[in-house]
């Protein structure tokens, strides 16, 4: 996976806690920076639904 181009959000700023997201060729990879060796593999498709459900509050009683 060295070759993924892994890219996290500006507002992280040099912190290394934070999500990064990268991508294969038929995939979205998600992880963690402080802990790169987990990667969750999904779909564009459900990466979108999950940003709009957090979005939109569906998980805010998690928090």
């Amino acid at each position: 996976m060295s070759q993924i181009a892994w890219q996290k959000s500006s507002f992280s700023g040099d912190r290394d806690d934070c999500i990064e997201l990268g991508r294969s060729e038929n995939a979205i990879l998600v992880r963690e920076s402080d802990d790169p060796g987990v990667i969750v593999t999904t779909s564009p498709d459900k990466l979108r639904a999950f940003l709009l459900g957090v979005k939109a509050g569906e998980f805010d009683h998690l928090i």
